[in-house]
């Protein structure tokens, strides 16, 4: 495993990330796929095992837990010191008034709450989960700042909004003297690159660290086109990211695979390690299986060919993945 500066900061982090949104209770929270404890407990130490020290959560995945498992596991089998935590704010944690969005208020008491499952003192790398437009961006980042400031928060990230919302964050933390941001977090892979037009000119200029998630598109790209999981019949936002357009360019990586020897994850994965500006993709794992297939990925390297035919079967797709909060609950 390699260590990356994240960014244009100093803080160096593995190749790949850990994405814990399969790692919860089941029956807590939305997603039906999730791995109980004791499975994720296994996978976060496989993956310390094989040198991964990134991990990245958010305080509404299965309703907290997610963040729970994450904190024994890491508390279990590794320093704290080792480790790179991620986790996110933002996405609704309950009905009614300030339970969702970057107030002051919400964003005070999540952090408490993320800090308390996760057992620590502080989180390396905090990030907005979505941008809020019914909170004046500079409540937002001066409130972000702060928790810089307090020693509870290391470094910035945001997830998943439009190139001009994030640049409203970034350049509101210029002119107010805030840290910068550090990293964003898009939705990215092989099948889904609309993120090239806008977003990652943006984090290039900003000299900010992008982390893929659904690097696999959601599992799509991790088999033959028409095969499902138990993950993708319980999966709607899957669905909604991806359509039979997307079968010649699942058709292709998995003749790209076969000729390599290889799987198809690995082939997607071989692919985005490798974008501009990409500095750790987020894989998100229910077996150790799949673990040690993404990080043999990271040693997979395609030929310019390869490269090109992929570039040539991609078909543009509607913007996605990057809806705004609602105004209110």
């Amino acid at each position: 495993m390699r260590y990356v500066r994240l960014g244009g900061s100093g803080l160096e982090v593995s190749e790949l990330c850990l994405g814990c949104m399969g790692v919860g209770e089941p029956g807590r929270g939305t997603h039906p796929w999730t791995v109980g404890a004791e499975r994720g407990r296994r996978l976060i130490r496989h993956a310390l095992e094989a040198g991964i020290t990134f991990f990245d959560t958010a305080n509404t995945y299965s309703d907290g837990s997610s963040e729970e498992i994450l904190g024994a596991a890491l508390a279990t089998y590794a320093r704290r010191e080792e480790v790179v935590i991620a986790t996110k704010v933002g996405l609704p944690v309950r009905r009614g008034p300030n339970s969702r969005g970057l107030s002051r208020k919400v964003v005070h008491d999540e952090v408490e709450r993320s800090l308390r499952r996760l057992g620590t003192d502080y989180i390396d790398v905090y990030q907005p989960h979505r941008f809020d437009p019914s909170t004046p961006v500079e409540e937002s980042v001066e409130t972000l700042a702060g928790l810089v400031r307090a020693g509870k928060v290391r470094y910035l990230g945001a997830s998943s909004m439009p190139a001009w919302q994030f640049a409203k964050l970034a350049y509101a933390a210029r002119a107010l003297g805030a840290p910068p941001f550090v990293s964003m977090q898009s939705h990215y892979n092989v099948l889904y690159r609309e993120e090239e037009r806008e977003m990652l000119p943006l984090c290039a200029d900003l000299s900010v660290g992008v982390l893929p998630w659904s690097p696999l598109a959601r599992g799509v790209l991790t088999r033959p086109w028409g095969a499902a999981d138990e993950r993708a019949r319980g999966d709607d936002f899957q669905r909604v990211l991806y359509g039979p357009a997307d079968r010649p360019m699942v058709d292709l990586v998995a003749e790209i695979a076969k000729d390599h020897g290889r799987s198809m994850a690995e082939v997607a994965l071989a692919w985005i390690a490798r974008r501009p500006g990409v500095v750790a993709p987020i894989v998100g794992v229910t077996e150790t299986a799949h673990l040690d297939q993404a990080v043999a990925a990271l040693e997979l390297a395609l030929s310019p060919d390869d490269l090109a035919r992929l570039d040539t079967a991609y078909v543009p797709h509607t913007v996605a993945g990057i809806e705004v909060l609602p105004l209110h609950a």
